[in-house]
């Protein structure tokens, strides 16, 4: 079983920087990629950015340039650098785990809530 676990959300002005972390625990040994979703009432859960195990970086067209995405070296930790935050990045942010065995397996952390607003 794999673990996910947020932090880093909360209440910031527009304009604003907020960094979230996810830590995985557990089996992670096939640990591949990591990525952050979001989510608000009433829309499907987007892809914001993603990260490979060999460093491959994608970002979604709405955040590129303002949210880094970074990994650390032992590669079980993602972050989310985000800056010049607006009201439409206010969301609960999801941490997305993606394991290859035999076949990719997807794991989910709980969500982190964010809000932009002054």
């Amino acid at each position: 079983q794999v673990q996910l676990v947020e932090s880093g959300g909360g209440l910031v002005q527009p304009g604003g920087s907020l960094r979230l972390s996810c830590v995985a625990s557990g089996n992670i040994f096939n640990l591949n990629a990591m990525a952050w979703f979001r989510q608000t009432p009433g829309d499907d859960r987007e892809l914001v950015a993603q990260i490979t195990s060999n460093g491959g970086i994608y970002y979604d067209a709405s955040v590129k340039g303002r949210f880094t995405i970074s990994r650390n070296s032992a590669k079980d930790t993602v972050y989310l650098q985000m800056h010049s935050l607006k009201p439409e990045d206010t969301a609960v942010y999801y941490c997305q785990a993606t394991l290859l065995g035999s076949d990719y397996s997807y794991y989910w952390g709980q969500g982190t809530q964010v809000t932009v607003s002054s």
